[in-house]
């Protein structure tokens, strides 16, 4: 958005300008853009902990539209970031339940509710008719067709990514001269390179600031007012307390926004481009079915679990031997060979990657756990706790 006066703007009633108020007073806001905020469309995917501060935000600053979409439930796990959610919540629809108390915290809001995953076929779709496009979500697969669908579209793309105690924002616009996320992030990097917050962990509150940065950048936006972060990446060190901003160009051979682009190219990344499919096709992966099965009849691998001390002290499958990841090198010295080694982390990801360690190092029998202590916890062993 440019700031540009769209052809009509919505009046506010006696209660929107009583309730935004201390905005109205503001001068690079005023009656128009509260107005803007008013007529305004945003479309924010997922509601989890960057969601839900986005949501909150949004709403309470007077969006007028907001389309939520979130394929997931609440998990009890989830509730020490996504402060859109209560333990009343735990098991219902995430979307269904972020739309309930945004209605309750705005009646003058209009909710779209989509309960779906984000993919190649409903991108475009879903990014149609909305002003901007908020990505809230957790995955390189979404982060790239959300990139794509809004490149097509000439909408901003406010991005950020948390990870342990780090953060980072951007907002993705090359319909106005700034880089796309591709520009920046041109493929994901290798399964297992880089964790998930299940996997690695990630402080409360760290979505809630970048969460929060990402509301003040739509609200820039769809005022027309600041600079908003377009061609610059922000990062925040929650313990240091330390926040830097690099600049951030676009890229003319971008295969979404550069100037060969394929309009008919499609939407998302390409399986077959993919290093991390390459690299997982060699390893074999086990369920947690078959993992149970073998135990029962006493033909179980040799269990590695890779790892931190503190995940296994939350759950672990039992039997398992301790090798954390980075400590992997010292497989050789420990590790008896002639048999087959079974890697286990929390969900997969780790445990691929400790798996082809593994066979650097010699050993050629080695497999991955589908699913991890996840899946294990969920279709297994409900007294194992899941996290």
């Amino acid at each position: 958005m440019d700031g540009s006066s769209p052809p009509t703007l919505p009046e506010l009633t006696q209660d929107e300008t009583r309730r935004y108020g201390r905005q109205l007073v503001l001068s690079q806001i005023g009656p128009d853009g509260q107005r803007r905020l008013k007529g305004a469309r945003v479309l924010v995917v997922g509601s989890g902990g960057l969601g839900s501060p986005v949501l909150l935000y949004l709403a309470a600053a007077g969006i007028g539209h907001l389309s939520i979409v979130d394929f997931d439930i609440v998990d009890m796990s989830n509730l020490h970031r996504q402060v859109l959610f209560t333990d009343a919540e735990v098991d219902r629809s995430k979307a269904e339940s972020a739309a309930d108390r945004l209605r309750s915290q705005n009646p003058h809001l209009s909710l779209a509710v989509h309960e779906a995953r984000i993919d190649a076929d409903n991108a475009a779709e879903l990014v149609s008719g909305h002003d901007v496009v908020v990505d809230g979500t957790d995955n390189f697969a979404a982060r790239y067709v959300i990139n794509d669908a809004c490149v097509r579209a000439g909408v901003p793309n406010v991005s950020a990514s948390i990870l342990r105690f780090e953060a980072q924002v951007s907002v993705f616009d090359p319909a106005r001269g700034g880089p796309c996320y591709r520009c920046v992030f041109p493929a994901p990097p290798p399964a297992g390179l880089a964790p998930s917050c299940a996997e690695a962990g990630v402080v409360g509150v760290l979505p809630g600031i970048a969460g929060t940065l990402q509301a003040n950048e739509v609200i820039k936006l769809v005022c027309g007012i600041g600079t908003p972060l377009a061609g610059r990446l922000l990062t925040f060190d929650a313990l240091d307390a330390r926040f830097r901003t690099f600049e951030v160009t676009r890229d003319s051979g971008c295969v979404a926004c550069g100037d060969a682009a394929d309009p008919a190219r499609p939407l998302g990344l390409d399986p077959e481009a993919t290093p991390a499919t390459c690299d997982a096709a060699a390893i074999p992966e086990m369920t947690v079915e078959a993992l149970n099965r073998s135990l029962a009849d006493g033909t179980a691998p040799l269990l590695v679990d890779v790892r931190s001390e503190a995940e296994r002290a939350i759950a672990a499958i039992p039997g398992c031997t301790a090798m954390p990841l980075d400590t992997i090198e010292i497989a050789a010295d420990v590790l008896p060979t002639g048999r087959t080694i079974l890697c286990i982390c929390h969900k997969g990801g780790r445990s691929m990657t400790a798996a082809r360690n593994l066979r650097e190092l010699g050993f050629d029998d080695v497999a991955s756990l589908a699913g991890g202590v996840d899946a294990w916890a969920a279709r297994i062993d409900p007294s194992v706790a899941r996290y």
